[in-house]
């Protein structure tokens, strides 16, 4: 039996070798080729991207050989169903006549998704299907309106998956060949003779078509290859889970199939956050990050082979289940995911970590939030000048800012009292200055960042500015700064022309001055 595995393997590995090259020839000699008009392109020269054609043929004719030999010799005697491999085939044939259709002239997403369904449901129909999901529910059965839409969206989830990281030369191809290798040993442990036949019969063909494919690609594998060999697995992997319905069953194609679920679920959730449509292409995917950190296009796909490889290699761990395994491949996996997409540094995920440690600190927020709020309320009342700046220095003394300057403007009809204009009065203007430290008075000397209030009353007369300053610092500024644009300054200009407005003799204490009334000489 072993030899007649790899002499369908041979077969499969030199149909494609001869096609895929027939293939590309015919499609330049037609013109039938993929032009670079999109900026998320990255090939520079038109190329033809009807590989999934070679790929189709080679798997289908390596396959009825094995289907021959099979019935001619009973060499699969045991195990072997014509019953499984009409019910993946025939929708597969299908899937692949939608692929070929948007190569040549274009398919919107919603009718690729309504076949997709459809293709999904011929294989709930010839029973490939998702009976349980024991992660979640144990070993508790579905009904079929359940099972329906779960076999559904999981069809097409590792269908788009491998068309989504089909993005560089090879890259798809080869995350499918690992993918697919570990199916056909799951297979084999199985005794499952359909599932085994095809899935070496798809990773010959993959594997002769890389010969083209990979950088530099001269043929593409496109939408016909890509939809071809996602929804293949996808139905293979539904195949082997119904031998061996345990959580381990469903664990080892989700982890096998690791990368291209990983490009999807960071592109939907990237999607989401940043309110874009999920159906919207972008330069945002894995294999652009890691083009962007300054890797050649040669390295960025052998990077994502060794990714692909080590899931298929933490997959294998999971064939031989013991108590813990199933907890530690979870482990390393999660580990290596935080840490790759912490690397890669998504902007979507940059923020969202940025409000999750915004939420943790949400205490220190109310904190200065209320501080600002309760100086709001006090300006209301206040009557005294020297009081006004107690309150300004009480209310960012305690907050994340580190000085600030008011300069007040003075109006013909104000009336400050003889002591203040001695000792605050610079050029017809008030001037009130605070720093949280001494040596923030050389301010020249440090990098600060600045916000001007213009102070404006309720009756719509100017009484000069407030600038708040803040060393730059990595920590975030745990403030409500609406608080600080709204109503505050409303009520500090009204503070200023009550107190301003009325005669007021105010005593300078001198060792006060240079903590709180500190004045500006220039």
């Amino acid at each position: 039996m072993p030899v007649v595995y790899l002499g369908i393997f041979a077969l499969s590995l030199i149909l494609s070798f001869v096609l895929t090259r027939y293939v590309r020839n015919l499609a330049v000699a037609r013109g039938w080729l993929s032009l670079p008009t999109f900026d998320r392109h990255l090939h520079n020269t038109p190329l033809p991207r009807l590989g999934g054609v070679a790929i189709f043929l080679a798997f289908l004719l390596s396959a009825a050989a094995g289907i021959f030999i099979s019935w001619r010799y009973q060499i699969f005697q045991r195990g072997f169903s014509f019953h499984t491999l009409a019910t993946i085939l025939l929708p597969a044939v299908l899937i692949f006549m939608l692929g070929v259709l948007d190569d040549v002239r274009g398919v919107g997403p919603y009718l690729k998704f309504a076949v997709q369904a459809l293709a999904a449901s011929m294989l709930f129909i010839g029973g490939l299907r998702i009976l349980d999901l024991p992660v979640l529910f144990g070993a508790h059965q579905f009904p079929w309106f359940v099972g329906l839409p779960l076999t559904i969206v999981w069809v097409l989830a590792i269908t788009n998956a491998f068309n989504l990281i089909d993005g560089l030369d090879g890259l798809a191809a080869g995350s499918a060949l690992f993918s697919t290798l570990i199916v056909f040993v799951v297979a084999l442990l199985n005794q499952s003779s359909p599932v085994a036949l095809m899935t070496i019969a798809l990773a010959g063909a993959i594997l002769g078509f890389l010969r083209y494919n990979f950088n530099p690609a001269t043929i593409f594998l496109g939408d016909c290859g890509s939809l071809f060999i996602g929804f293949l697995l996808s139905a293979l992997a539904l195949e082997s889970a119904q031998k061996a319905p345990t959580i381990i069953a469903v664990a080892i194609p989700v982890v096998s199939f690791g990368l291209p679920i990983l490009e999807t679920a960071l592109s939907v959730l990237r999607r989401l956050i940043s309110g874009r449509p999920l159906f919207t292409a972008d330069r945002e995917h894995i294999h652009h990050k890691l083009l962007q950190r300054g890797l050649s296009h040669r390295q960025v796909v052998i990077v994502l082979y060794a990714v692909s490889a080590l899931f298929a290699l933490l997959s294998l761990f999971l064939l031989w289940p013991t108590g813990s395994s199933l907890g530690l491949v979870l482990a390393v996996l999660g580990t290596g995911i935080w840490m790759g997409v912490q690397h890669l540094g998504y902007l979507e995920f940059g923020e969202l970590r940025r409000v999750a440690q915004r939420t943790m600190e949400q205490r220190q927020i109310f904190i200065n939030n209320l501080a600002i709020r309760r100086a709001t309320e006090e300006l209301k009342v206040t009557r005294d000048y020297e009081q006004l700046c107690r309150i300004l220095v009480a209310a960012f003394g305690t907050n994340d800012f580190d000085a600030f300057d008011l300069s007040v403007k003075l109006l013909p009809n104000d009336n400050p009292g003889l002591e203040l204009v001695q000792a605050h009065l610079h050029r017809e203007q008030l001037c009130f200055g605070w720093t949280k430290s001494d040596k923030l008075r050389l301010r020249d000397s440090f990098a600060l960042w600045n916000l001007t209030l213009d102070l404006v009353t309720t009756s719509n007369r100017r009484r000069g500015s407030m600038s708040i300053q803040r060393l730059y610092t990595q920590r975030d500024l745990q403030l409500d700064v609406n608080l600080l644009t709204a109503v505050f300054p409303v009520a500090l200009a009204d503070a200023l022309d009550r107190v301003l407005g009325q005669a007021m003799q105010v005593m300078s204490r001198p060792e006060e001055s240079t903590r709180l009334v500190t004045a500006q000489a220039g």
